[in-house]
């Protein structure tokens, strides 16, 4: 339960690449296909360019082919087994609570969502699936008999955008639009941009992670400690303007990535202070003037 007194400090995630070392596909349902993740992800790129089509509903589409065809089951409960199989980088599972500790230490509520473009279902499978707020990502239609058939959201970089503006407003329906479009008053949105943290590693996560830095935020640029190229392409990010910090993607208690992080929620709440003493004065200036109308 959250100490609804308090402000609220949102850290949103990628997954792929960001809390997983590679895509969630490939620890286990890419080999259930006897397929290697490289022929995998060559087919779908080929539907991709042959088609002139969208990357993400093209790897769903595939999944679904492949999986059909090799007579394998793609009900949801499925689909959560396969997640049970996705490995995390290093201080992962201990790193929710330890983050959740000390945005309370500091007076702050931390809240944790997932904003991806890999599969919702394979996610909700993880170890790690009770500690988001929600979790955007794509995810399938189902019959009647459970068996996934058709895309029902497809994540990609633009729909990753509109999912920061529903954390902003404080919708959790994927489907409603309505809401995510009405008008709000910046000081009653629960999520201000300025206390949104953004962690990604990839293509899809640029234009959120340059949006929520240029409205305040702060952005994280991770990289697998182990590749060379993936620190530079970070690194191009952070010349670029793109994000605010570059950290190696390794959350154990005292790495950069917890030094930067627990830094930034410190900032935030000296921020927030801040912002509560300009309106404390403000409100008083405006009852003095009004009593003396």
């Amino acid at each position: 339960m959250y100490d609804e007194t308090l402000p609220v400090v949102a850290l949103i995630y990628d997954f792929d690449g960001t809390l997983s070392p590679g895509n969630m596909q490939e620890f286990s349902f890419i080999k259930a296909l006897g397929m290697t993740s490289e022929e995998f992800w060559r087919r779908s790129n080929e539907l991709t360019r042959n088609n002139d089509a969208n990357g993400i509903l093209c790897y769903m589409k595939l999944m679904l082919d492949e999986a059909q065809y090799r007579h394998i089951s793609l009900k949801r409960e499925s689909f959560q087994r396969f997640g049970r199989e996705v490995e995390f980088y290093p201080g992962v599972a201990e790193w929710f609570s330890l983050v959740n500790g000390y945005g309370r230490a500091k007076g702050v509520a931390v809240r944790h969502y997932i904003n991806s473009s890999g599969l919702k279902e394979m996610i909700e499978g993880t170890a790690i699936a009770r500690e988001f707020e929600n979790i955007y990502a794509c995810s399938f239609l189902y019959d009647v008999d459970g068996k996934a058939v058709w895309p029902a959201v497809a994540v990609d970089f633009t729909t990753k955008t509109q999912f920061l503006f529903k954390i902003n407003k404080g919708i959790s329906s994927v489907s409603d639009n309505s809401e995510v479009n009405r008008y709000m008053r910046e000081e009653e949105r629960p999520v201000p941009f300025r206390r949104m943290i953004y962690f990604g590693d990839g293509q899809t996560d640029i234009p959120c992670m340059k949006m929520v830095r240029q409205n305040g935020g702060h952005s994280i640029a991770v990289y697998d400690p182990a590749s060379a190229e993936k620190r530079r392409a970070a690194e191009r990010l952070i010349l670029e303007e793109r994000v605010n910090f570059v950290c190696p993607a390794d959350y154990r208690e005292g790495g950069e990535t917890y030094n930067v992080v627990t830094t930034i929620i410190d900032k935030m709440k000296y921020d927030y202070e801040f912002e509560q003493l300009l309106k404390k004065h403000r409100e008083a200036a405006e009852r003095e003037n009004a009593g003396c109308a």
